[in-house]
């Protein structure tokens, strides 16, 4: 590899915070925020909206759409139109 051209990869932690679920890895992502891992050093932290740990993919619950609603819905609002 070149030297100077790469992005600095350091570790840093992911969290989030809806599950209560935090990974080490490595990144070239920043953050000024910091965290105690449980090894005891200090890593960078990066809060993410959602991960395996609360994807309804990965969890298995997912959300029931109301399709009979929506039609019932939808049927009421054009009947003034429909002849």
């Amino acid at each position: 590899m070149k030297n100077g051209i790469h992005p600095d990869y350091h570790t840093v932690v992911y969290r989030d915070r809806n599950a209560d679920y935090a990974f080490l890895t490595r990144s070239t992502e920043n953050s000024d925020k910091t965290v105690e891992w449980s090894d005891g050093n200090t890593y960078p932290v990066i809060d993410v909206q959602i991960s395996a740990a609360s994807h309804p993919f990965w969890t298995g619950r997912t959300r029931v759409l109301d399709t009979a609603g929506r039609i019932e819905k939808f049927r009421a609002k054009y009947a003034k139109y429909a002849k």
